[in-house]
Formats: structure tokens, C-alpha cells, sequence
């Protein structure tokens, strides 16, 4: 992915930033933790459910910050940086943008650790309808209902996948059932019902599996919630669902269960999802 171009929210706008270690004063070095994330597919200024990545996002953050006892004084307005930070977002092209919680520490002990918004605009990556999965080695998740804390580690769990031959990792709970994926959600179909994992599996709350849902059951489908070990989906159609490559399908298991394919069905739900995008507000 080419770099992606970082603003900081500042004295109530936001502000290009010429390095990711440097601090307001633009002097002393920082080390910068991930607390909360969020990020969608931006095509040509339309996007999908951005008003649920808006919820998900302000609502992790405040309560990061409520945890860190930021009083009202000091925090950062949450809701005016997402505003200024989708009015600054292209109306042309593909872009995957990030918008950021930081905890930024300095590395001179003698300053305060602080608390930073900041947007990443990014060139997005190139997407596919399709993903070979492998069950990840472990479990590296800390916080598994915020996106952001976990990111690199799961990137980290997902790239060992990789090493053989798959896109993507599943994270299994400790008795062996189907959580998530590292950097998706994982859905499967049981004959014509579609099926999430249980609810009491932590995992975050994806905004793309919620619309998936939410659409299948309006249109009257049976949306299950199981508890359900890899070898017990052989021969069911597996989904991942993420924000940039919307619905996959998995062609592979490595050392797993075989999934199948009904004919059609992903294209015909890829193109209801699709029809959801709206066009961002104006700038």
C-alpha cells in the first residue's frame, strides 16, 4: 500500500503531519500505541454504513478516554474531528482511510503521555471475492470488542497464516470454536440460513457482518448464532466479511474443513451490499 498521508487533530482542525514519532512541538521523539480504530472503502465518495463506523469509533473512544480519566476540559471533540475528518476525505478514486485514537508517551520522561485523534488517508488496497483461510496459532487478542489495540498483533497471528498459503486467519476460542477472523468476520451458511458465531464469543462488533445481518433478516432470512468447531463447516459456504473487501468466499481450509459453493449467492449479496452505498455528505 503506498504511505498513507497522517493528520493530526490540533487546536480544532486537522493538520498534515510530517513524521508518525514527533510530538505537537514537532521536536521529541514519541512512542505511539493504537488504543481505537476504525476504517472503511471510500469508492468515488460513496461509502456503506458510515453512520455505524461513526457509532463504533466515538463510542470505543469515549470510553477509552473516560477510562484514562480525561476530564471534560481536556478531552478532545470526538464528534467535530470525525466531521472534519470525512469532509476532508477524496470524492474520487479508492481509498481505505483510517481514523485514530493514539496514546502518545514520550520517550523524555519528563513529559506527560497524552491522548491524540489522527486520520490516515490511504490509497486502498486491491480487493478480491475470494480467500483461502487457515486457523490462526493463537489467540492474540486483548480487547476483543475495540478495534485498534489488537491490530498489529492479529497482523501479526494473520501473516503466520500466510507463511502457509492462506489470506486469512481464524481465531478459535479456547473449546475450538469459530470466532473471527484476524482482520474480518466469519459467517457460514446452513442450508438457506445464515449462520454468525454465538454471541457469547467475544468479537468485535464488524460493521459489515451487522449489515449483512440486518439485510438478511429484513428480507426474511433465518440468521443463526452457533457455537461451531472448523471440522464440523466441512461442506458448508464460508464467508469473511470486511469494510474493504466487503463479501469473500473461502475456496480453502488449509489443513481444515473443505467448504463449498452455491452457485451465485455471493454475487447476488455482494451486489445487495453494494447497492447500500451512499454518497459521503459534502465537504
Amino acid at each position: 500500500m503506498s504511505t498513507a498521508t497522517i493528520l493530526r487533530w490540533h487546536d480544532g482542525r486537522l493538520e498534515t503531519a510530517a513524521k508518525d514519532d514527533l510530538g505537537p512541538d514537532r521536536a521529541a521523539p514519541r512512542r505511539i500505541e493504537l488504543a481505537v480504530a476504525d476504517s472503511w472503502l471510500v469508492d468515488d465518495g460513496r461509502v456503506r454504513a458510515l453512520d455505524v463506523h461513526r457509532d463504533r469509533f466515538t463510542a470505543s473512544a469515549a470510553a477509552e478516554l473516560a477510562a484514562r480519566g480525561t476530564g471534560p476540559a481536556d478531552s478532545p471533540d470526538v464528534d467535530a474531528f470525525w466531521a472534519a475528518a470525512v469532509a476532508r476525505l477524496p470524492r474520487t478514486g479508492r481509498w481505505f482511510p483510517r481514523v485514530e485514537l493514539v496514546s502518545a508517551s514520550a520517550t523524555d520522561a519528563t513529559r506527560a503521555s497524552s491522548t491524540e485523534l489522527r486520520l490516515r488517508l490511504r490509497p486502498a488496497p486491491p480487493a478480491s471475492s475470494s480467500v483461502v483461510l487457515a486457523t490462526a496459532s493463537h489467540d492474540p487478542r486483548t480487547l476483543p470488542l475495540v478495534k485498534g489495540p489488537d491490530l498489529d498483533a492479529l497482523g501479526r497471528v494473520r501473516d503466520e497464516a500466510g507463511l502457509r498459503g492462506a489470506d486469512e486467519a481464524v481465531v478459535l476460542s479456547d473449546d475450538g470454536h469459530v470466532i473471527d477472523g484476524a482482520w474480518s468476520s466469519i459467517v457460514w451458511w446452513r442450508g438457506d440460513a445464515l449462520c454468525l458465531p454465538a454471541d457469547d464469543l467475544p468479537r468485535l462488533p464488524g460493521v459489515t457482518v451487522r449489515t449483512l445481518a440486518t439485510l438478511a433478516a429484513v428480507m426474511g432470512i433465518d440468521v443463526l448464532h452457533e457455537h461451531a468447531r472448523p471440522d464440523e463447516l466441512d461442506g458448508f459456504e464460508i464467508w469473511t466479511t470486511s469494510a474493504l473487501h466487503g463479501l469473500r468466499i473461502a475456496t480453502d481450509w488449509v489443513d481444515g474443513p473443505s467448504p463449498a459453493e452455491e452457485p451465485g449467492r455471493l454475487a447476488l449479496w455482494r451486489s445487495r451490499l453494494e447497492a447500500l452505498r451512499r454518497p459521503l455528505p459534502p465537504g
